[in-house]
């Protein structure tokens, strides 16, 4: 992003991405608490996020992704059952909103797997190999999103499962897929893409402008 601050921290319609990630959520009724992890020595959070009774911010980020969710887990343990929900949302995706939100609850319910906001693939998609390109398939194929929604502890297992086979996890999804477990894909929308590149900033202001419901 070529930015003097983490990303999330920057600013698009008046807030930082970070805010308005953390008020999709505060918006849903069914979210009874928000955690936001970041690392131990954050010097930006406090400044860029507006208290709220239902949010904590946890300072136990880690070097990676799956550290810094499988850490943030850990931490919030003790104050749930171990079949509770939990949402796990990359806070560089702001255009998420409690519609797309309460759309993965309800198609999701009780599924044993859990599940995910996902887009299916629209464009054809080439496959670069040295000096040879290929056109793969995209039937079936599909974008993970975030929030993805999983119970507290078989999700902790699933993280410790793959940590301890070496398993490459790039979302929470591919951890709990590891075990044998099929999530379910949601049909999540394109307001909610993660911001990349600073074009993005753009692409997702213009919908925090206008909330697409879906």
């Amino acid at each position: 992003m070529a930015a003097g601050c983490p990303k999330q921290y920057l600013h698009i319609a008046g807030q930082s991405i970070l805010q308005h990630s953390v008020n999709a959520f505060l918006g849903h009724a069914a979210i009874e608490q928000v955690f936001v992890v970041v690392s131990p020595d954050d010097a930006y959070v406090a400044g860029e996020l507006q208290p709220d009774a239902r949010l904590a911010v946890l300072f136990c980020g880690g070097a990676t992704r799956t550290d810094s969710v499988l850490n943030g887990l850990l931490a919030i343990q003790s104050r749930l059952q171990p079949q509770d929900w939990v949402l796990v949302h990359d806070a560089a995706r702001p255009g998420i909103n409690s519609t797309l939100i309460g759309k993965l609850i309800e198609q999701v319910g009780d599924h044993e797997a859990g599940g995910l906001l996902a887009t299916p693939v629209a464009d054809t998609v080439k496959l670069h190999s040295g000096t040879q390109i290929t056109t793969v398939p995209r039937t079936g194929l599909w974008l993970a999103q975030t929030p993805q929604m999983f119970r507290i502890l078989p999700l902790i297992a699933a993280l410790n499962h793959a940590r301890l086979k070496g398993i490459e996890i790039t979302d929470e999804a591919s951890a709990i897929e590891a075990t044998g477990a099929a999530p379910v894909l949601v049909l999540g929308h394109w307001c909610n893409t993660k911001i990349t590149q600073p074009d993005d900033l753009t692409l997702v202001e213009s919908w925090l402008s206008k909330p697409v419901q879906s």
